[in-house]
């Protein structure tokens, strides 16, 4: 059996061929100053950046809860750590959360404000890809049929070119955003019809969500675990669920419900997919990762938990720990399903 590093928790033996021979976790940046590293997770293999989004914060000049998206430079290889990150300024994403690598540049979950609708919001990137302060974006929707959505938390680009995503009601629990006027519910929005459907309901905080490689199969997790104003209860849900995709009169439709998983420590945040099907999600504890049979393999251990993480290139992990950036080495042939890389 090989000698793993303290931070790699073996639960299977399947986890060995994911892990690899040599495993490793190093820490890439820290910064004490703010929760800069909570949400995103946005991979851009061309310029080799990471697009983060921070946790609520008192902004220092208004003292009002804030949020600020970072560029974030990696390093030029795996023999180095060396790192820099840049706040970033870009318009109409109003508390950004989740995000996912759309067209040629980003899509953001904006959550809205109490005076703000929260919804997607589209931030191109320059098309050299060069590093900027500045970006513009826009709000592609920002409700269900003129009911505003509650708060946009995670999003994902099926390969048919529609935007599905999770809308709990956290935003208006933390004092961010207005009462609900939406159920907790996951959407699909489609941008060529502009048309938007509610896709599946009966959780009690949906947030993370993702595709099996095939996307035959989509998760979702169920964060309910812990409510906006910090409460937690053990008997409430901690789950990742799983759906059959299922076509129907040409629209798709999740069906047969089923639990997949049930974080044992916090909950299950961020959620993906690698190459192989076996699915990762942030936990309270780190990173969890499961066989695509529901079977705990094996945890990235990181002292605080990770809300978000992301795939690099070759079977890197860019883990996001509030205060922390981690980078995780796993076998090179286990790549991120979103992006292939």
């Amino acid at each position: 059996m090989p000698d793993y590093p303290s931070a790699f928790q073996v639960y299977d033996e399947a986890a060995h061929t994911i892990l690899g021979g040599h495993p490793k976790l190093e820490l890439l940046l820290e910064n004490n100053d703010c929760p800069w590293a909570h949400e995103a997770g946005v991979f851009i293999a061309e310029s080799n950046t990471l697009f983060v989004t921070s946790n609520q914060y008192p902004h220092p000049e208004t003292n009002q809860k804030h949020i600020h998206i970072s560029c974030i430079t990696l390093p030029s290889s795996v023999d180095n750590t060396e790192t820099t990150c840049t706040e970033i300024t870009t318009n109409d994403v109003p508390l950004a959360n989740g995000g996912v690598n759309y067209k040629d540049g980003i899509l953001f979950c904006a959550q809205g404000s109490l005076t703000t609708p929260g919804g997607l919001a589209y931030m191109p990137l320059p098309s050299n890809h060069t590093s900027s302060t500045s970006y513009s974006s826009e709000l592609l929707i920002t409700s269900y049929h003129d009911r505003p959505f509650n708060s946009p938390n995670d999003v994902v680009i099926h390969s048919d070119g529609s935007i599905w995503f999770t809308d709990p009601i956290y935003g208006s629990e933390q004092g961010i955003r207005p009462l609900p006027q939406l159920p907790n519910q996951v959407y699909r929005f489609d941008p060529r019809t502009r048309g938007i459907r509610a896709v599946a309901d009966g959780f009690g905080r949906p947030n993370g969500i993702c595709f099996s490689p095939d996307e035959q199969i989509c998760y979702i997790t169920d964060t309910d675990w812990i409510h906006g104003d910090g409460t937690t209860d053990g008997t409430r849900a901690s789950h990742i669920y799983a759906f059959d995709v299922k076509t129907y009169s040409g629209q798709p439709f999740l069906i047969n419900r089923r639990l997949f998983a049930m974080a044992d420590v916090g909950i299950p945040d961020g959620i993906k997919c690698d190459v192989y099907g076996n699915v990762y999600s942030g936990c309270g504890d780190g990173v969890n990762i499961w066989s695509p049979g529901g079977v705990l393999l094996a945890k990235i251990l990181v002292h605080g938990g990770v809300a978000n993480f992301c795939f690099g290139k070759d079977g890197q992990l860019f883990l996001l720990n509030e205060t922390k950036l981690w980078r995780a080495q796993i076998a090179s042939s286990h790549k991120g399903a979103l992006l292939g890389l």
